[in-house]
């Protein structure tokens, strides 16, 4: 099968494999027919995903507010829906200003890790539709319960595991279905990092302008513990144990999620991991969280995932390598996907040797840097009743408890264990 071939057939079956396509019964409530968004968090993450909202949504939906703690990121998203739909948004520091809003149909929270819990609870029992950043909850206990509210609620949630809705990961899919690997008892997942000493990771940079004034900590903090007022936990805040769970909630979950994905897992049986911070040790660095981490999950149904990050060597960049008993497939980057027969030095099966090599690109095969704007879009049409979502809130609950279970094992050097009866981890 050549590549051009196999970029034809691809498109060919897309269709018909998107499961997630499938209608559900929701409806936007906007007189003029557009779906009412409220934006909370205008970060750089949050103003990035308005501007991928806009690329294929521009007419579908129309912000009405924006909310963020941060009086310069306000400012910077307002004057981005203001350019992008000519209408003047109201802004609030408080998101529940936001849910109060009848008006408003469905909520994007781009916000720090910590505070997805509350904001998304409050948003489901508001009535809004949710799409909400990885990972899904600070902790299990939190995931579990906004898992039990969704249900009860009814409406459509998303969480931002967008590779998923990847036409590459898509494309991994169906070759697993449809036998292109045989049996698949291994994947070997990684991303690596990194920057210079000038500018380590996560260190992302304080605005000049930033004092308590126009920086609400209080409503920053929300359940995490008080502290006095610190600019570099309120910018860099993915360095805290307080606000994140580094490593483990804001990377690895993305790779356990895609896996569960395009192999058809769910929760892992038990993790062990191990690292720590190698990386950046200067005196002044004050970092939680490590930058070397390597974990291992062992799945009930003799299924095998190695996981490793370090922020202090790119070569190999990111990706996943399935390594089934018939082949391989590999997606480097979210952008390049390989297919490799297994051919035994020449002892494979006839049906094995006929099986071609295959690489596709996302941006020259499908127009696309990543999943994102598909991924949003999927929300969007799902809102509107034409698609169900690609990362409902279970499956976001499944991929954040493979994160927490990292960090649970690094924190105590011990083995951890999923009990699915108890819906709790058990340390070995």
């Amino acid at each position: 099968m050549s590549d051009e071939f196999a970029r034809r057939d691809f498109l060919k079956k897309s269709a018909a494999a998107a499961a997630f396509a499938a209608p559900a019964v929701h409806s936007a409530r906007g007189a003029n027919g557009k779906i009412n968004i409220g934006w909370i968090g205008a970060g750089t993450r949050g103003y990035h995903c308005i501007q991928v909202m806009a690329e294929a949504n521009k007419d579908k939906v129309q912000v009405l507010s924006v909310c963020d703690t941060y009086q310069g990121n306000l400012n910077r998203g307002k004057d981005r829906i203001q350019t992008i739909w000519g209408n003047t948004p109201k802004t609030y520091v408080d998101y529940r200003e936001v849910l109060a809003d009848r008006n408003v149909d469905a909520v994007f929270i781009m916000t720090p890790e910590h505070l997805h819990y509350p904001m998304m609870l409050a948003a489901l029992k508001a009535g809004k539709h949710v799409y909400v950043e990885k990972p899904l909850a600070h902790t299990i206990e939190e995931g579990a319960e906004l898992v039990a509210a969704a249900r009860k609620a009814g409406k459509v949630v998303q969480v931002g595991t967008q590779n998923r809705s990847s036409a590459l990961y898509q494309r991994a899919r169906q070759m697993v279905q449809e036998g292109m690997i045989g049996d698949c008892h291994y994947v070997r997942a990684f991303w690596y990092r990194n920057s210079p000493a000038t500018n380590p990771a996560w260190r992302y940079s304080i605005p000049d302008d930033t004092t308590p004034e126009n920086t609400d900590w209080d409503r920053f903090l929300g359940d995490a513990p008080k502290r006095p007022f610190d600019k570099r936990r309120y910018f860099q805040w993915r360095l805290y144990w307080d606000y994140s769970g580094g490593i483990s909630t804001d990377l690895l979950v993305h790779q356990t999620d895609i896996t569960n994905f395009v192999l058809g897992k769910t929760v892992p049986l038990t993790c062990m991991a191990s690292g720590g911070i190698y990386r950046w040790t200067d005196p002044s660095d004050d970092r939680d969280v490590p930058d070397t981490l390597s974990a291992i999950y062992d799945y009930p149904d003799k299924f095998h995932l190695n996981y490793s990050c370090y922020f202090g060597n790119d070569h190999y960049g990111y990706g996943e390598q399935f390594c089934g008993n018939e082949g391989t497939i590999e997606v480097i980057s979210r952008q390049d996907l390989h297919f490799y027969p297994q051919l035994l030095r020449g002892q494979a099966s006839e049906k094995v040797k006929a099986r071609r090599e295959i690489h596709l690109n996302g941006m020259k095969d499908f127009g696309e840097p990543d999943g994102l704007r598909r991924h949003i879009t999927n929300f969007i049409e799902a809102i509107r009743g034409n698609e169900k979502p690609v990362a409902p809130v279970e499956a976001g609950h499944q991929a954040a408890i493979s994160g927490h279970m990292a960090t649970q094992s690094f924190k105590s050097g011990k083995k951890v264990k999923w009990d699915e009866k108890a819906e709790k981890l058990v340390m070995l």
